[in-house]
């Protein structure tokens, strides 16, 4: 198979879907690696390196696409892509469609296979190419809404692990998936004052076990919420419903409740934002200030740590990127249940409910396409 890794064009995203120790292994498997000139260079990784491992450099993004059967990227395709996206050729990236009705259009009339990272989906509901990046996410929240509760940058200058004698922030974690826990434990471990919220009791008990005695574990709903963004100095939202809109926990009313200087860092973004105030922001821009409350939510955010990230994520998708192009999408996503799951769109046709019912589409049964 030919495969194709463009550079990223989203602001500020810095990773690359493909590592040079990735390019040899699908060269090693006998594919054909074409990569964008100084695709990874803002990871850290080298044409010179792409070439030692065997893949071949392209000087532009649209020689790229256009060569390519398999494209293998980070973020989600954005407007000056959507021309360059070929019927029947394959997409394996992060997608999030059911935030973005003009990106879901797009696809369709595209009449691309499009594999999301974000709904391959584990028998136990894991969401295996997700979970590096909402670890770096989650632990990012944390270093961020840190910052921005210093008050030259608007929060109310408070020291997240406050000093002997003053008290430390209180930090609200909505979410004790992988965002929330890694959030509570990078919290923790500046001696903030946690509370995390969930509606799974076998969750909390879980987290009630192995996390230090300055987090707290209580049932998530309305009450308890408004409850607690009264005193909250910090408020993570790291939510999610797999492939679907993320539920709005907290509402632009609720806003007033909340001291000014408040921080709300909203990790859910990409799936809409369990803020209703949330709005996708850049690395560039990355906050604005609603009722004196400080809202921080940057839709890639583990594009600010590259190196790590695409590492992270590389670790992870290497393995599936390497089935499809082996066997090819279909036999590929047959022999592999989770792998079937990241089938959203195929040849015009979307086949992942959630993006159905977000949009009013219709809903093609995946197994049409596989029999």
């Amino acid at each position: 198979m030919i495969i194709g890794v463009p550079k990223e064009i989203k602001n500020n995203e810095n990773r690359v879907g493909l590592t040079p120790a990735g390019a040899m292994e699908l060269v090693k498997n006998g594919h054909t690696v074409y990569v964008q000139h100084t695709a990874g260079v803002q990871s850290g990784f080298s044409d010179e390196e792409y070439v030692e491992a065997g893949a071949k450099i392209l000087p532009t993004i649209e020689e790229v696409y256009s060569i390519a059967e398999m494209i293998i990227k980070v973020k989600e395709p954005i407007e000056p892509e959507y021309s360059l996206i070929k019927k029947d050729q394959l997409v394996f990236t992060y997608f999030h469609f059911a935030s973005s009705e003009p990106l879901t259009k797009a696809m369709i009339e595209s009449g691309s296979v499009c594999v999301s990272y974000e709904t391959v989906e584990e028998a136990d509901r894991s969401l295996p190419l997700l979970t590096p990046m909402s670890e770096v996410a989650g632990r990012m929240s944390i270093q961020q809404g840190a910052k921005y509760l210093e008050k030259p940058l608007k929060g109310r200058g408070i020291l997240l692990g406050g000093v002997p004698g003053v008290a430390p922030a209180k930090v609200l974690v909505l979410g004790g998936g992988v965002v929330g826990t890694q959030a509570a434990k990078m919290a923790a471990g500046m001696g903030a004052d946690v509370t995390i919220l969930d509606i799974s009791m076998k969750r909390l008990r879980y987290l009630d076990d192995v996390m230090s005695a300055n987090v707290n574990t209580e049932y998530s709903n309305e009450y308890t919420i408004r409850k607690h963004i009264k005193n909250a100095d910090l408020i993570i939202g790291g939510v999610l419903i797999p492939g679907a809109k993320a539920p709005k926990l907290i509402t632009k009313d609720m806003l007033k409740d909340m001291r000014p200087g408040t921080v709300v860092v909203d990790v859910a973004v990409d799936q809409g934002g369990c803020f209703e105030t949330t709005k996708p922001t850049t690395h560039q821009d990355p906050i604005y200030i609603i009722d004196d409350v400080v809202h921080y939510s940057v839709a890639n955010m583990p594009g600010a740590v590259p190196y790590t990230s695409t590492l992270a994520l590389t670790n992870v998708t290497l393995p599936y990127a390497v089935q499809l192009a082996n066997k090819g999408w279909k036999a590929a996503c047959a022999d592999n249940e989770p792998l079937k799951k990241g089938l959203n769109v195929i040849n015009g046709d979307v086949v992942y409910p959630a993006i159905s019912e977000a949009f009013d589409l219709p809903l093609k049964d995946v197994e049409t396409y596989l029999n």
